[in-house]
């Protein structure tokens, strides 16, 4: 059975702590030209990774890259690339 060890959960939590970092004394992107045509590319690399991994009984990998592509659909919500009125499947409110 797979298993993700301490190792390598400190490593990608690491990871993201130092892009957090990054990312908040970051300046800001005003221009979101063509965001909403990368998000959907980066989901739809994300899911043929993940189905990738899946095929080859990698289900940790295959995990992770499907619920990574998910996040890159609820942050594409949460900055309005797409509006969508559904708390099931993306972090949005409902009206």
């Amino acid at each position: 059975m797979q298993q993700i060890d301490a190792k390598k959960f400190e490593k990608y939590y690491s990871m993201t702590e130092m892009a957090l970092k990054k990312a908040r004394s970051a300046s800001e992107s005003v221009s979101l030209k063509n965001a909403r045509t990368e998000f959907i590319d980066t989901v739809e690399r994300y899911l043929s990774d993940a189905k990738h991994f899946f095929d080859k009984c990698d289900y940790v990998n295959a995990f992770a890259a499907v619920n990574y592509a998910h996040g890159w659909l609820d942050a594409g919500a949460r900055i309005g690339l797409w509006v969508v009125k559904d708390s099931k499947l993306f972090a949005v409110d409902e009206e």
